[in-house]
């Protein structure tokens, strides 16, 4: 059996701490959501199934919350905001950070 790195945060829940056997939290992974454009429909929290988004209803807009909770390279709630306001860091610079993490975190 191969043991998990000490490194992870073990406030997560056990699914959301690995990618790949890497500590989930040092993928930049995960949604950005630009206060100005989020209108505050909550489509994007309809949405994700890992309850990544939170919902402020006194400035009536959605804030990211569990950005950890967020499944690598998964993009797919940009296509449920209307308002275009969710983006996410370049896939290219994404993968040369794992790529670097995976000479740390060797797959077992």
């Amino acid at each position: 059996m191969t043991e998990k790195p000490k490194d992870v945060l073990p406030e997560l829940e056990e699914r959301y701490q690995l990618y790949l056997g890497i500590p989930r939290h040092l993928i930049p992974w995960f949604p950005i959501i630009d206060p100005d454009e989020c209108v505050g429909c909550q489509e994007c929290i309809q949405f994700c199934h890992d309850v990544v988004y939170i919902y402020n209803k006194e400035e009536h807009k959605v804030y990211v919350e569990n950005p950890w909770h967020c499944q690598v390279y998964c993009q797919s709630c940009i296509h449920a905001c209307p308002a275009d306001a969710i983006t996410f860091p370049a896939r290219r610079e994404v993968k040369a950070t794992i790529r670097q993490l995976r000479k740390k975190y060797a797959p077992a």
